[in-house]
């Protein structure tokens, strides 16, 4: 395995594809920050939801001046109820820049760093930093379904989850502002063929080969 002074990946990929396990395993691998973006947009989420603010973007501002990525992290946000709020919330232009602004920050203090969203090789690590590696992350929706349910503890039928997955995913694509998208040099990973360990080493392999 390589040592780097420096190595920016980009994780991108559809809801439960797999993408928020890749980037916690290629990250310990290689000793990078991990910055999940999907995080803070469920943490903006299960904030609105609980505090019901008047003006949310003035709220969200507020709350995310002195916000700690590392508390954020170690909230349990995947829920239903938050994974259906925040679809519509990730919409809103004025949300993703506090969002924005917030990783900006992470970012340009670290060198070595995993990002992993939905529109992080496309827009937060497009330039200034952009990305060294970007990897794009699918998984059939029969299987992605399952360890979404699994993981949520099978607290709601198998059914609702593969609505709820499906509904977000094509939400994500076709919002106007920042849409889930490939980009053109972004590596597509199967995570439905693939166990967690192969997709460490198809991963390794690319970020191995890098000038």
């Amino acid at each position: 395995m390589r040592k780097f002074n420096k190595l920016i990946i980009a994780c991108d990929g559809e809801s439960a594809s797999g993408k928020s396990t890749a980037a916690k395993l290629v990250s310990k691998k290689y000793k990078l920050l991990l910055i999940n973006s999907g995080l803070l947009y469920r943490y903006s989420s299960k904030l609105v939801m609980v505090h019901e603010p008047k003006n949310i973007i003035s709220f969200l501002s507020k709350k995310f001046r002195n916000a700690s990525y590392k508390k954020i992290s170690s909230q349990n946000l995947h829920s239903e109820k938050i994974s259906n709020h925040v679809a519509i919330l990730a919409k809103n232009k004025k949300v993703r820049e506090i969002i924005n602004k917030f990783q900006n920050k992470i970012i340009q203090n670290n060198k070595k760093i995993c990002v992993e969203g939905r529109d992080i090789a496309s827009k937060i690590l497009a330039k200034k930093p952009k990305y060294d590696l970007a990897f794009y992350f699918k998984c059939n929706l029969e299987i992605a379904s399952q360890r979404r349910w699994v993981d949520i503890k099978k607290k709601v039928p198998l059914k609702e989850v593969k609505r709820s997955l499906n509904k977000r995913t094509l939400m994500d694509k076709k919002r106007k502002y920042s849409p889930l998208k490939k980009v053109k040099d972004a590596i597509l990973i199967k995570t439905d063929k693939f166990n967690k360990k192969q997709v460490l080493s198809i991963m390794s392999k690319y970020i191995d080969k890098i000038n």
